[in-house]
């Protein structure tokens, strides 16, 4: 070779290497990637996106999953600091950091387990089956998000169900990933909470029934009780969001006008309202009950609303169960669990943001609800539904427990899905048009207001079961109570906790980052009973067939510089 073409060949190889080294440091500086998924799962939504976007100051991430995992849990990890970086790629202002709770000497990990223990966090017992084996491990699967003295735990890892296999949980968990952590962003950088007012003087649920979802709603919203006839008017620049949660007792005309007119200035609503006055503590008394209608006085409001709660009781076959004495054994009453189908235990099956990936939800005496036509543009979803195997009765029913006696008759279990939550979204008509008698009126023309027959955007949701928000309280005199959806009879924890959270925000903001709740990650499991048959065929594939090609190339490549040099 000639010095001409040895200097040629060197500079050639100086810009083989500098091209090589410029291109690790752009890959080094910016983080990008090409999402070919079906799902897009690797995209984030473009609320996501805006709120990382506009972040400015620094939040730093403490990910308390690092540590040797099963497989299946190793996914999660895995996930969860690609979600990271996909954020961090948004903005400068995020950084992370993966520690092992479990790590270091018994000392350390029993002081770092209190502590944890302080903040609300509880290690999960998570079992992975394999083809072969199954493995436990004790692991803490949250991620503590800080900014500055404000702080928001995540809990990565969804409810374990009886109904879904572990990859499936793990699935969930993965699904709702960007949701979790652009929520956590965004609410601990709000810089003031919005304002959720509960009404009272209707008989509603009490501070006590209410406590759990309210301790929960504290964390990022500023909640308060609020009495319609002390009020003169209800703007929702002062109240993000208005619950009425279980009324039992009447609405006056007055009370009405003042929800009516807040939701047509664009006012949101939770209506959990029970149609008829059922309860399992009547029942027990004697034996049988037979309940009445609450004479609330809102059914013309939701009429023109676009809904209608029928007076029946919906029962369902997949249903949740109660307690009942079956005999005695000396002074000792015996119990035993029967499957009680005025209880139904709904199971979420709709892509709605609110209600996707969410655990069943345990009602109690619901009934079912009717969409209405409306004069205006009003989209109705149902965002509850029982299952297939439900029936109806409608009042006067004559509740007792002869029902648990025989077996159920699954062929009288035939009217299909009954609805029993609805979302509204849209223009709504007020519930007063064409009838705002002279003292209102004179009431709006000393605030300066106009009546509103039409309201502007608004969002609202019914739900024909009050107890649905309700924690369940051990003793009333020292105020103690169990968390909200936990069945103390079943010792189950039901979603009804999620589901509220859910409704709550969405009804607040549903252009924020609940969007994200709606990705889907499919779930494309390995056919493991034809892997097993066939695993020779695929350890011979794996194994032996890329170095039958390595033998190949190898040959080949040989063949060909004897060919071209002898």
């Amino acid at each position: 070779m000639t010095r001409s073409k040895r200097s040629q060949s060197l500079i050639q190889f100086g810009l083989f290497c500098g091209i090589l080294l410029f291109v690790n440091i752009l890959a080094n500086s910016y983080y990008t990637h090409f999402d070919l998924t079906e799902e897009k799962r690797f995209t984030l939504t473009r609320p996501t996106r805006d709120l990382l976007k506009n972040l400015e100051a620094q939040v730093y991430v403490q990910v308390l999953l690092d540590g040797e995992f099963p497989a299946g849990f190793k996914r999660l990890q895995t996930a969860t600091r690609e979600m990271l970086d996909d954020f961090r790629s948004e903005t400068g202002y995020l950084d992370y950091q993966f520690e092992n709770p479990s790590a270091g000497s018994l000392e350390d990990v029993n002081g770092r387990r209190k502590a944890l223990a302080e903040m609300g966090i509880q290690p999960v017992n998570l079992r992975m089956a394999d083809q072969e084996e199954s493995t436990q491990k004790l692991i803490y699967p949250f991620a503590i998000f800080r900014l500055g003295s404000k702080q928001v735990v995540v809990k990565l890892l969804e409810n374990d169900s009886p109904g879904l296999n572990p990859e499936q949980v793990i699935n969930n968990s993965v699904s709702l990933l960007e949701y979790k952590f652009a929520n956590a962003m965004k609410k601990i950088q709000a810089p003031s909470k919005p304002v959720i007012l509960y009404t009272k003087g209707h008989g509603e649920l009490s501070d006590l029934q209410l406590a759990d979802l309210d301790r929960s709603l504290r964390i990022f919203y500023d909640t308060d009780r609020i009495s319609l006839d002390s009020v003169i008017q209800i703007k929702p620049e002062d109240c993000a969001l208005m619950i009425i949660a279980k009324p039992t007792s009447t609405f006056s005309e007055k009370d009405k006008f003042k929800i009516d007119q807040y939701i047509m200035q664009g006012g949101s609503v939770l209506w959990l309202i029970d149609r008829l006055n059922a309860s399992l503590d009547s029942m027990r008394l004697t034996g049988r009950f037979i309940p009445s209608d609450y004479p609330l006085n809102i059914e013309d409001l939701l009429f023109k609303y676009g809904v209608r709660i029928q007076p029946d009781l919906v029962l369902d076959l997949e249903c949740s169960s109660i307690k009942l004495v079956v005999g005695q054994v000396g002074n000792a009453p015996q119990f035993d669990l029967f499957p009680w189908y005025y209880h139904p235990a709904v199971l979420p099956n709709g892509k709605h943001p609110i209600v996707k990936n969410l655990d069943r939800i345990d009602l109690h005496f619901c009934s079912s609800i009717d969409t209405i036509r409306t004069k205006t543009p009003v989209k109705k979803t149902a965002i509850l539904t029982s299952s297939k195997r439900s029936r109806l009765q409608f009042s006067p029913i004559d509740l007792n427990f002869d029902i648990l006696k025989y077996p159920a008759d699954p062929e009288k279990f035939d009217k299909g899905m009954q609805t029993v939550g609805v979302l509204l979204e849209g223009v709504f008509p007020s519930g007063f048009e064409n009838r705002v008698s002279e003292e209102m009126q004179n009431g709006l023309n000393q605030l300066g207001m106009q009546f509103r027959s039409s309201s502007v955007p608004a969002r609202m949701m019914v739900i024909s079961d009050g107890d649905v928000a309700a924690n369940y309280i051990r003793d009333a005199e020292q105020k103690q109570w169990l968390p909200l959806g936990y069945n103390h009879m079943e010792n189950v924890t039901y979603a009804n906790k999620e589901l509220m959270l859910n409704a709550i925000e969405y009804l607040i903001d549903p252009n924020g980052v609940i969007e994200a709740r709606s990705r889907e990650v499919k779930l494309r499991l390995l056919d493991t009973v034809s892997a097993k048959a066939n695993a020779n065929l695929w350890r011979v594939l794996n194994v032996g067939l890329p170095l039958l090609l390595l033998a190949l190339f190898g040959w080949l490549y040989t063949w060909l510089r004897k060919r071209r040099y002898q």
